[in-house]
């Protein structure tokens, strides 16, 4: 059995003059949960789109379970569940008449009981969509997209409106579909969401992908970051070799930014030097790049390339 789930290549997107999507590659494998990040107008959800077989390709190709998601639609469809942005319901019909009439045309579905209870709304299925909150809703979306136990499922800000309880419990049934085996790729803004939930993740900007890998990988070749405020201390002061390799130090006021690839040396020779020369170092903290600040970074990057 093929081990690819998703195979993008060279894939674009143009709506009318507009390219949306320009260029981008990836695989995502069975079984594995993949993110898409970016800003706003990065290409995100015209990729999934693509991948969903709601919008033909401008150029390149894709396969999703081996097939061409338009041209070969009947053969992935009903393997695939999908959470959109916004999703369209009959706001009359309660929860339970909702799924009711989803499992009409899903094969091999759950028992409403079942998917209900999975997403936190078996004490609301008496009540009328019309009635529920934003972040009920985006529940019962959820709740619609696993009902055909799919082998591949699209989440788009899936946990968007949610309060941090409900979040988390998204989360936790995110993670047993992935160890059940199902695939998943999600869009989020939520970046604390790509690091608890995704095996690899991909940063996208302006229509393409500026970064990707595994968490690790986003996060490589950026050093541990040791700050402090040092006043009337200039960057020569300091106990290190200028121009020495995985290191550079900048000053932004009184405050001290050292970026390292060597943390517990420097800190030693650091604290080293301060005890030496009876001096207090103000505000000192160590920390590993967070996957926020690389976003950031590219994002500010890319706006200056334009």
């Amino acid at each position: 059995m093929n081990t690819t789930a998703i195979e993008v290549r060279d894939l674009h997107r143009k709506y009318g003059d507009f390219e949306a999507v320009r260029g981008i590659g990836f695989e995502v494998g069975r079984g594995e949960l993949y993110a898409l990040l970016g800003t706003n107008g990065a290409g995100k959800t015209t990729t999934l789109d693509v991948l969903a077989g709601y919008a033909p390709p401008t150029g390149g190709r894709v396969r999703v379970l081996g097939h061409d998601p338009i041209g070969e639609r009947a053969q992935v469809r009903h393997r695939m569940g999908i959470v959109l942005q916004e999703a369209g319901f009959y706001k009359d019909l309660t929860v339970a008449e909702t799924v009711d009439a989803w499992r009409r045309w899903t094969p091999h579905s759950l028992d409403r009981r079942e998917v209900l209870e999975r997403v936190g709304l078996s004490q609301r299925e008496r009540v009328r969509v019309s009635q529920l909150s934003g972040g009920e809703k985006r529940r019962l979306d959820l709740a619609l997209a696993v009902l055909g136990r799919p082998e591949l499922l699209f989440l788009d800000e899936p946990t968007t409106g949610l309060d941090p309880e409900a979040r988390r419990n998204v989360w936790e049934l995110i993670r047993e579909m992935v160890a059940e085996g199902t695939t998943v790729l999600l869009t989020t803004h939520y970046l604390d969401e790509a690091e608890q939930l995704a095996q690899r993740l991909a940063i996208m900007h302006a229509g393409r992908i500026v970064t990707e890998g595994t968490l690790a990988d986003v996060l490589g070749g950026r050093g541990t970051r040791v700050t402090f405020r040092l006043p009337g201390v200039l960057p020569g002061d300091l106990p290190y070799e200028p121009g020495t390799a995985g290191r550079s130090v900048t000053l932004s006021g009184e405050s001290y930014s050292v970026e390292t690839d060597r943390p517990q040396e420097d800190l030693r020779i650091l604290l080293s030097w301060a005890h030496r020369h009876g001096r207090e170092l103000d505000g000192l903290e160590v920390r590993r790049p967070t996957l926020e600040e690389i976003f950031l970074e590219v994002a500010a990057t890319e706006r200056v390339a334009a």
